[in-house]
Formats: C-alpha cells, structure tokens, sequence
C-alpha cells in the first residue's frame, strides 16, 4: 500500500507543478489571431461592431473585407448567422436592427461594383 500511495504523491505533486509553470511561469500568449479563431459569441460581437461601422461609414465594400476576416462563408451567410446567434443572446433589439440592416443591404450587393445595385 506504500507504493501506491507514494505513486499518486509523485503524480499530483508532478501535475501541480506542471499546472503551475503552464499558468504562472510561463503561460500561453495568444498575439496577433485572427478573427476567425474567435467563439461564436465573440464573432457576433465582432459582426455587431461591423454594423456600427458600417451605420457609420456607409461601405459595404469595407463591411464586406471586415466580414471575410471571420471565416470562408459569405458576408451574407456571416451576418445571417450572428444575427440567429446574437437572438439567441439576448441581444438589444437596437443592436439586432443595426446587424438586420447590414443584411438587408448585402443582400443587394454585388461585389464587383463599389456602390449596392439599386
């Protein structure tokens, strides 16, 4: 019984100070991700933040590149998506309508023209 207990004293004291380097000496540093490496939640926010500037801005050309950061699906499926997922939340309903007006205006656009067909 000696050894056993001996063995699973070796074991715990070797996972904590593996624990503890991997979190106090010398923990993971994420620089420089891309977006499309980010939760779901946080991919709605980060649609969310590309309505605003979009309200602002008013290119859906840009909103479009912002888009394609999050992943190989188009802008439109990518808003679409985090407007489910941002209902989901529990999103304000003034931050729902900023994403639904993106949609509706990429719904109209064509990627080879700088302004949305009419």
């Amino acid at each position: 019984m000696g050894r056993w207990i001996r063995f699973l004293i070796a074991i715990a004291i070797g996972a904590s100070a593996g624990m503890f380097y991997g979190w106090v000496i010398s923990p993971v540093e994420y620089v420089d991700t891309a977006p499309d490496s980010l939760r779901f939640d946080y991919k709605t926010d980060y649609v969310l933040m590309v309505a605003e500037a979009y309200q602002v801005e008013n290119s859906l050309g840009l909103a479009a590149r912002r888009l394609a950061l999050l992943g190989t699906d188009p802008p439109l499926d990518t808003v679409n998506q985090a407007l489910t997922a941002g209902t989901q939340i529990g999103y304000d309903p003034a931050d729902l309508a900023l994403i639904r007006t993106l949609a509706e205006a990429l719904q109209t656009w064509n990627p080879n023209q700088e302004a949305p067909v009419p």
